[in-house]
């Protein structure tokens, strides 16, 4: 990851146009969601900022325009690792499988800019027999127990102009760009370190902004999150920074943008039917703004019809969506003591901003809440699964 913040609060990071939109504002927001909170003094007393999200009506990018980088401090307490669910796990050695097929990646050197526990990239390593380097603060070396280690070097630092002299046949930045705010500086920085390797590849993946905007899923909206794509947005971020794409599409029941690029053969190439956008963004962002009051309308009726009716619940996925509700309809600990994660590294831990404690699912066995609100739909029915092994028999409220 990067942190440099070179952009005017109302200049696009992406394009450079004047006058961004801004359409959606949050104060006292947690600056960090997922970094492990050992105490609830600790996590209520945490640094909070505050979100605007501007909209470039030239590019149709989204940016936090009060972003402060300085605020953040990734490191290896930073507990971002999803891969201790089947359904996520599932997801990742399909889309690992597909990349070394389509990119013929045996005995190559991938590059992973962001690789978090590198888990991802080792997964490439383990499977097409490559070498690998990963960057990224919160890599912790003890967690690494793949039969690939020997084969791939972490270097424990944010990426910056000092690692483009990493070289290698294919780049990875994966769930990274949106917690840069100067994309085009680090875009740009990628096609640097990739140089006059022409057949070099890079694969990007990112949360899918349209989403967001048609689901009204205010809880995707959280600080360490500063700049949101849509398919139009990335694209011409990567052509305006030296890149030809190869491959746009969505993933993970529309949540995620994947894309594949390489460096510019030098000719204007034809957009893609996906990258017209324009039109379709600002329909969606109308509709955000129209109907986000009415959404959290609900959820405070919903809440509060818990809190009379003297209900027990919990939410399952004390990630960010987790954190980001709890802050936005300020639901504090003594109405919901408890937030359920399944990774292991979480619990015992707290809730920044709101100080729910997070626990394993196996303690619902006997606390057996009345409401589950599930953070993210597509993990429904592994936790279906998991509350039936354990005989748990609650209401299920997704979002």
């Amino acid at each position: 990851m990067h942190t440099e913040d070179t952009i005017a609060p109302c200049q696009c990071p992406a394009c450079f146009a004047n006058g961004m939109q801004v359409f959606y504002e949050a104060a006292n927001v947690p600056v960090h969601s997922v970094l492990l909170m050992r105490s609830r003094e600790e996590a209520l007393a945490y640094p909070k900022g505050t979100i605007r999200l501007g909209f470039c009506n030239s590019c149709g990018f989204i940016s936090n325009t009060s972003f402060d980088a300085s605020l953040h401090e990734y490191s290896s307490q930073y507990e971002e690792t999803q891969s201790y669910s089947p359904t996520f796990n599932e997801f990742h050695t399909s889309l690992a499988q597909r990349l070394i097929n389509t990119y013929n990646l045996h005995g190559k050197i991938i590059i992973e800019i962001g690789c978090g526990k590198g888990e991802f990239l080792m997964m490439l390593c383990e499977m097409g027999n490559n070498r690998g380097v990963g960057v990224d603060p919160a890599y912790v070396p003890e967690r690494n127990s793949s039969p690939a280690k020997d084969r791939v070097t972490f270097i424990n630092d944010l990426y910056s102009e000092k690692y483009t002299y990493l070289n290698g046949d294919f780049f990875i930045c994966k769930m990274t760009l949106e917690h840069i705010h100067s994309v085009n500086e680090f875009v740009g920085m990628i096609r640097r370190s990739i140089g006059t390797q022409k057949d070099a590849v890079v694969f990007f993946q990112i949360p899918n902004v349209a989403y967001v905007l048609r689901d009204v899923a205010f809880w995707d909206i959280y600080y360490e999150h500063c700049s949101y794509f849509s398919a139009g947005s990335v694209t011409r971020l990567l052509r305006r920074c030296g890149f030809d794409i190869l491959s746009l599409s969505t993933a993970y029941n529309d949540q995620y943008l994947t894309i594949e690029a390489k460096p510019s053969a030098g000719r204007v190439q034809s957009a893609l039917p996906e990258e017209n956008d324009l039109d379709e963004m600002r329909s969606l962002l109308q509709r955000f703004t129209t109907e986000y009051p009415k959404r959290l309308k609900v959820w405070n009726g919903m809440l509060q019809e818990i809190v009379d009716s003297r209900k027990k619940s919990v939410i399952w996925g004390a990630g960010s969506k987790g954190v980001s509700f709890l802050t936005k309809l300020n639901v504090q600990f003594e109405t919901m003591p408890y937030a359920v994660d399944v990774n292991p590294y979480k619990r015992g831990t707290f809730m920044a901003g709101t100080g729910q404690q997070i626990v394993a699912p196996e303690f619902l066995r006997e606390y057996q809440p009345d409401t589950i609100i599930i953070m993210n739909p597509i993990y429904k029915d592994e936790i279906r699964e998991t509350l039936d092994t354990l005989g748990v028999r609650s209401e299920l409220v997704t979002m």
